[in-house]
């Protein structure tokens, strides 16, 4: 539904996306993710038709975006960052606008309306005016516009900023059950958001996709990938490492001191080797009083900071 070949944008000398190529199919919601100033939002700008691009072709839903551009709009939800809408309209009048813009007209924009305001539950601020509403309930109109037309694809530039935890439970709610009939792509700073309703994760930096896949194929990619935590008593000190780290498959073991009353072990795998029942069964041999036990997942935000390397060096250089 969104196919993208060999996509470049420059201004002036600076290259902000580099030669960048993936398709999106319909039933994936795709995080777009990567540092400030990585070509991020430059990238959603151009598969918008908002921003030209110096080379390469983007298509959405079969129509080229530059050479069928209403086509290609027609097909898209767009949310931006920031999200304008006019001040001193309310929800109601803006809505109706879009509805106008879309195309829409009589009961047909009312059911459009109607409906995207039940699902981002705009219900009770619909004829306030919208400089007089929270942060929070202007995004929700900034996300109702972009669904009005139910349109087959969504691009939303970080779609729960500023919403608080129950109202982005919500939204993620509402993204998981549009995506059985949508492409959608979301960028977001938010972690947690990927792993939370992305199928699909990218990382982008310095204008080049340094990493895709699920969000699971990504986790495995960090140094914590199956990495086990024991939790002992204080009183046993370091002296658990040297046994820990004669476990097969074992690379390092780093220790948390006094946490708690509580030495805490995080044994590391070589390549990825699953290790939490050598553990047990070594802390039971050595009749350990084991406190806790468990093995992690892998952590996104690790893997991320790994891809991205120009802010590490920067961050690097700072320190």
């Amino acid at each position: 539904m969104i196919s993208i070949k060999n996509l470049v944008k420059r201004f002036g000398p600076f290259t902000a996306v580099d030669d960048i190529s993936f398709d999106v199919e319909k039933g994936e919601v795709l995080g777009f993710l990567g540092p400030n100033g990585a070509g991020k939002s430059t990238t959603m700008k151009m598969v918008t038709g908002y921003l030209s691009a110096t080379s390469g072709t983007i298509s959405v839903c079969g129509f080229d975006v530059e050479e069928a551009p209403l086509e290609a709009r027609r097909a898209i939800g767009y949310l931006p960052e920031g999200a304008p809408a006019y001040p001193d309209m309310t929800p109601m009048e803006f809505l109706s606008f879009i509805a106008s813009v879309r195309g829409l007209s009589g009961d047909e924009a009312m059911k459009a309306i109607d409906k995207a305001a039940d699902r981002t539950d705009l219900r009770n601020v619909m004829h306030q005016p919208i400089e007089t509403l929270s942060k929070g309930f202007k995004r929700r109109v900034g996300l109702s516009q972009a669904i009005l037309h139910d349109p087959p694809v969504l691009i939303m530039d970080e779609p729960t900023d500023g919403l608080d935890p129950n109202q982005k439970h919500a939204v993620r709610g509402l993204i998981a059950d549009m995506a059985k009939e949508k492409a959608i792509v979301i960028s977001t700073h938010i972690l947690e958001e990927v792993e939370a309703v992305c199928t699909r994760a990218m990382i982008i930096d310095q204008g080049k996709i340094v990493a895709d896949g699920t969000p699971a194929e990504l986790t495995a990619k960090s140094k914590h990938h199956n990495a086990v935590t024991i939790a002992l008593p204080e009183s046993l000190g370091e002296a658990p490492t040297d046994t820990l780290k004669k476990i097969d498959g074992v690379s390092e073991v780093r220790v948390d001191k006094g946490a708690n009353g509580e030495n805490r072990f995080t044994i590391f795998p070589k390549d990825g080797a699953v290790l939490i029942e050598k553990v047990s069964g070594q802390a039971t041999a050595a009749g350990w009083d084991v406190k806790a036990l468990y093995a992690e997942e892998g952590r996104l935000d690790e893997v991320f900071r790994t891809l991205t390397t120009s802010d590490a060096e920067i961050a690097g250089r700072a320190s």
